[in-house]
């Protein structure tokens, strides 16, 4: 009697001992799994990012050369700018900029400190960032460009 507790309490640690192997392996399973997924959503995310930034720069390249220059970046900032002032008054303040800008950022772009981008201050915002998103410093940006953060950035600015 006494070796068949000791018996079936030994079976018990065998058996609690595979469960937990198992347990184990069944959540490295899980882990692994998650970082395919994990890698996958990451290239799918950078796959969506390139796609919309050459579907942006066929929108705002008028010459169709492949590329946005500085002077076409600003004709399509000026027209967005445009559409953002409902009012008309030649500003825009934080609400009519929907976003576009956080407040840290609309503070450092507003050399008046008055709240609000005129369009010229709105267009230096255009160039900063154009000229951030160059990275090659050939004064044009391609679509692997604007789908950097960067990129992108300017893109908030420049696109409807």
């Amino acid at each position: 009697m006494p070796h068949e507790k000791l018996n079936n309490c030994l079976k018990d640690q065998v058996m609690t001992s595979k469960l937990t192997l198992l347990a184990g392996a069944f959540a490295a399973l899980l882990l692994v799994g998650a970082a395919d997924d994990a890698s996958a959503k990451g290239k799918k995310d950078k796959a969506t990012k390139a796609a919309g930034a050459t579907a942006a720069l066929a929108a705002l390249d008028p010459d169709k050369d492949g590329t946005l220059d500085l002077n076409e970046a600003k004709t399509a900032a000026g027209a967005v700018f445009d559409k953002l002032d409902p009012d008309k008054d030649g500003t825009l303040d934080a609400k009519e900029l929907k976003g576009r800008l956080s407040k840290k950022k609309l503070a450092a772009a507003d050399p008046d400190k008055d709240g609000t981008l005129t369009k010229a201050e709105y267009l230096a915002e255009v160039e900063a960032r154009f000229k951030a998103a160059n990275k090659d410093n050939d004064g044009t940006l391609d679509a692997k460009e604007l789908a950097t953060g960067k990129g992108r950035k300017l893109l908030r600015l420049i696109t409807p």
